[in-house]
């Protein structure tokens, strides 16, 4: 994730789309991380989880899958920080931590449907704070247009390769998250065709933004957040956190949003709040959740260590493909010293998790906190916007 300054949006607009022209021009080829069709697909791993119980014992859980061909709707999914070259942005290489996120955030989807996951030249982790202060309209190859333009240019092959009319769901996490806004503030919220395909769009520990006590306005114009159970064409987002967050917590809060965004979105203001949508009552699982991943081990770097440094220590494995450890939480999305997330709490013995970064809350288990009830959340918006899509008989 990095944070950008703001500029004028007339004067950004205009000049980041002159750059992006030249950034895509200079690298038109897309390479795709997760593709229907493709070999080794991580994004289609099998779906068997162990699942340990609190109060001792397990048991296999198999999730079913359909074959590709049969998946009636579409995944587009934009993964967060996660390289570990030592430049400022990625190269368009498919590197293990690509393959390991793939697996941990997007394969999960694949029981919904057909996942699509482009390679972008993103901002690696190393080149955050290079790239924090440079402005996207003075510099043509400014890190976040390099992303940008690169997702873009999947995001215009998918539409005219692949897409055939289907409805898409959109997945984004972190990094990802801001540029899936991009993506859809400027192609697919102004665009009625696009928008009547869009089934949901999960923006996961990003920052959407909308005025306070309403659903759309702030970041998008058309398209609402979500509010209620197989709602379609609407967004899912929220930043999880194990503790109280901090007044300068840095997600949730719309006091910090204004130093986030590289392109130029409007000012908010105090009138505005960042979006928190409760996973448990849109899926209609408001019980207790867990935290599932694969059982590999994620690939070495940056991520890996995060990753045992929120779980408070190694994380547990299993030998099916999954596992789900005997961790138990409940939670809601909250406004806690201004910032609105989605906080929860460890049920009995449970561990607790921590932040990582600090300020973050549990920033990388956004997506594998109760990820049941978020594809419980792609199955009921899939079914709901098939049924409103359907051919009419005459």
């Amino acid at each position: 994730m990095t944070r950008v300054l703001r500029h004028g949006a007339v004067a950004t607009l205009v000049a980041t789309i002159a750059l992006l022209i030249v950034s895509a021009a200079a690298h038109a080829s897309v390479v795709w991380l997760c593709h229907p069709g493709m070999a080794h697909d991580p994004c289609e791993i099998p779906l068997v989880t162990t699942v340990e119980n609190l109060g001792g014992g397990s048991h296999v859980q198999t999730t079913a899958r359909a074959p590709e061909s049969k998946r009636a709707v579409d995944c587009f999914y934009l993964y967060p920080t996660v390289s570990n070259q030592l430049t400022i942005n990625a190269t368009d290489v498919v590197d293990p931590v690509e393959t390991s996120i793939a697996q941990w955030q997007a394969a999960s989807f694949s029981s919904v449907c057909r996942v699509y996951a482009p390679i972008y030249r993103q901002v690696t982790a190393s080149g955050l704070f290079g790239a924090e202060f440079i402005p996207v309209s003075l510099d043509p190859y400014a890190p976040m247009a390099i992303a940008y333009s690169d997702v873009l240019a999947a995001w215009k092959q998918y539409l005219t390769q692949d897409n055939h009319g289907r409805g898409f769901i959109l997945i984004g996490h972190s990094q990802g998250s801001i540029l899936l806004e991009q993506l859809i503030r400027t192609q697919i919220d102004p665009n009625p065709t696009l928008r009547r395909r869009l089934v949901g769009a999960f923006i996961e520990g990003g920052q959407v933004t909308v005025p306070t006590g309403k659903t759309t306005g702030g970041d998008f114009q058309q398209i609402p957040i979500c509010t209620r159970r197989g709602q379609f064409g609407c967004v899912i987002a929220y930043s999880s956190y194990p503790v109280d967050p901090l007044p300068f917590s840095i997600l949730g809060n719309e006091t910090t949003d204004d130093d986030w965004v590289p392109f130029g979105w409007p000012q908010h203001g105090t009138s505005y709040s960042i979006a928190c949508t409760d996973p448990g009552r849109l899926s209609g699982l408001t019980g207790q959740f867990g935290l599932t991943y694969p059982s590999q081990p994620f690939a070495s770097g940056a991520i890996a260590d995060g990753l045992e440094l929120t779980a408070g220590g190694a994380l547990p494995t299993a030998h099916t493909t999954w596992i789900e450890p005997p961790w138990r939480y409940t939670g809601s999305c909250q406004t806690i010293n201004g910032a609105t997330v989605f906080r929860y709490y460890p049920v009995g013995k449970s561990r607790q998790f921590g932040e990582y970064p600090p300020t973050w809350g549990s920033h990388l288990f956004d997506l594998n906190l109760g990820v049941n009830r978020l594809t419980r959340i792609a199955q009921l918006q899939a079914k709901a916007w098939l049924v409103a899509h359907k051919p009419k008989r005459r």
